[in-house]
């Protein structure tokens, strides 16, 4: 754990319980806002989710407080940047002054993109990515004067409150990501009934992106005590709930545990962050190959804790602990092995792959895919060699080196 300079602020105020949907008006007129706009995705649209929340706007206007002028369901997997750049050219078409970001973290991502191109005069996101990364710190980056309520209906990204954005780059393929202090939603709702009716297959791959952000958090070598905090209370969390909430997806206690599981996850990774070898992956896989990047972390997570052992050994006793594994007497390797095992039980148990043998990567994108895990932003502070990355890719699909074919 760190002893030199490090920061932690959650800048998002927090609203959380059954039906806090209904809060969500006022809490815009309490931000100032006059003409929301509201963001969303065609599945949440025909889902009927998008009505039941615009509803609540119609009941409550009565002339005054907050107008909902706009409702935007134009947005694509992954937060892609013609997504973006459409959402930021409907809210200024709408004359929105303030931001609704409902969905997963696609949508969340999404506006945050349109909130920094709001406040920066952007047309084009890609404008604010060059470099694959734009990275803001304060005092340089400062408060973002613009209204922002988001609620997920996914537990798992955190997004709603991470100063993290990532905008897939469909000309480069690859996932940019804008980081700044204050890019993150006012306030977030965290309201379980909206998670209800999530399919079991995505509550699972989902769940297990907290679990990433958790387990990288704990492992980063900039991890704090208040990181570890909730790193290790998401860990807890996530162990107890994800099982009951994939298959009892109605249990309104078990999708509240997984929400705040999920919005303490990102917290921690998001000031830990700097060994990132699972997202490194996964980045790039779902850039490359069109994975759903809940579900890519979820297939790398074990064989990463497993050939990358040195950076999961020095917190091994507390990730097994918080896991509900026995630790006792146990030397710190078999409790990486008993970790990694119980992971892959818990994949199972919620209908998981091990690997990605239902998606279409070619046999000969090797030397593709080293480029792009070793090109990745999340490659910075922790390069993975190429070997380890073949290593790896053997094991998740049929992907040949090149001397074999």
């Amino acid at each position: 754990m760190i002893t030199t300079y490090s920061n932690f602020a959650l800048t998002t105020s927090i609203h959380s319980g059954s039906n806090t949907r209904a809060m969500i008006p006022a809490l815009f007129q309490g931000l100032g806002a006059k003409r929301v706009v509201l963001f969303s995705d065609k599945g949440l649209l025909d889902a009927g989710i998008v009505d039941k929340v615009a509803d609540i706007f119609r009941l409550a206007h009565n002339g005054m407080g907050p107008e909902l002028v706009g409702i935007f369901t134009d947005i694509q997997q992954d937060a892609g940047s013609e997504s973006v750049n459409n959402a930021i050219r409907y809210a200024r078409e709408m004359a929105a002054d303030s931001l609704f970001a409902l969905g997963g973290g696609s949508v969340l991502d999404t506006v945050k993109g349109v909130k920094f191109a709001l406040h920066h005069g952007l047309a084009d996101i890609k404008q604010a990515i060059p470099g694959g990364l734009a990275y803001y710190s304060w005092p340089e980056a400062q408060f973002i004067p613009i209204p922002h309520i988001a609620v997920p209906t996914t537990a798992g990204t955190g997004s709603e409150v991470s100063p993290i954005a990532v905008i897939y780059n469909e000309e480069k393929h690859v996932k940019t990501n804008i980081i700044h202090p204050f890019i993150a939603a006012n306030i977030a709702v965290l309201d379980p009934d909206l998670t209800t009716g999530l399919p079991p297959f995505i509550t699972a791959f989902t769940g297990f992106d907290a679990l990433t952000h958790a387990i990288e958090a704990l492992a980063s070598p900039t991890a704090t005590g208040f990181t570890d905090a909730f790193a290790l209370q998401t860990i807890r969390m996530f162990e107890k709930n994800i099982s009951e909430a994939v298959h009892n997806g109605q249990n309104v206690k078990a999708r509240m545990e997984m929400l705040l599981a999920s919005t303490m996850g990102i917290t921690a990774f998001s000031f830990a962050l700097n060994a990132i070898p699972v997202h490194n992956l996964a980045h790039a896989y779902g850039a490359l190959f069109r994975i759903p990047h809940g579900l890519a972390n979820a297939v790398f997570l074990p064989h990463v804790i497993e050939l990358v052992q040195d950076l999961y050994l020095p917190k091994i006793e507390a990730l097994a602990q918080a896991l509900n594994l026995d630790t006792r007497d146990k030397t710190p390797q078999t409790l990486l092995m008993d970790t990694v095992a119980k992971i892959r039980s818990l994949q199972a148990d919620v209908g998981l792959p091990s690997d990605f043998a239902s998606y279409d990567i070619p046999e000969d994108s090797l030397e593709m895919t080293i480029a792009a895990v070793q090109s990745d932003p999340a490659a910075m502070n922790f390069p993975l060699p190429a070997p380890l990355i073949e290593a790896i890719a053997h094991r998740v699909s049929t992907i040949k080196s090149p001397q074999e074919t």
